[in-house]
């Protein structure tokens, strides 16, 4: 039976520590694994990450592409499916937060119009797509643009 005192690690997870620099008999004496002279060999080497030995790294060697706007408005994207879910007849901009509707309280709101609205309801958000301000007041809701 296996309970808390009998328990072992698994066949070959534990591997016990190579003791390098221990004479010529261990196979792994004098340089201990590092090779001859140089920075490697050196106690407390640790090179820069992308570091190519000076050699322009390959980050710089490749060129850049594409474009990054940086006038980009960033969106949080919330379908009628999910509103229709959530269960309320007002939907304010704060309730999107509340019930996680919407993350990024940075960003705008943007309801778009996946799924079908079975009740009214008034949303408020920044922008709606064509499709769900169709559909929201097609089912007698409001929509209020903030």
């Amino acid at each position: 039976m296996i309970d808390l005192s009998n328990l072992k690690p698994a066949p070959g997870a534990i591997k016990k520590k190579f003791r390098v620099g221990r004479g010529p008999g261990s196979g792994n004496g004098k340089t201990a694994g590092r090779g001859m002279n140089g920075q490697k060999s050196r106690s407390g080497y640790a090179h820069k990450r992308g570091f190519e030995g000076g050699q322009m790294p390959l980050t710089r060697r490749v060129p850049k592409r594409g474009f990054v706007n940086i006038f980009r408005v960033e969106l949080n994207a919330v379908n009628l499916d999910v509103l229709e879910a959530c269960g309320l007849d007002e939907i304010r901009l704060e309730d999107f937060f509340e019930q996680r509707l919407a993350r990024d309280r940075k960003s705008l709101v943007k309801v778009l119009g996946r799924g079908e609205l079975k009740r009214k309801i008034t949303v408020h958000a920044h922008y709606f797509s064509k499709s769900a301000r169709e559909k929201i007041e097609k089912a007698g809701g409001q929509v209020i643009v903030l």
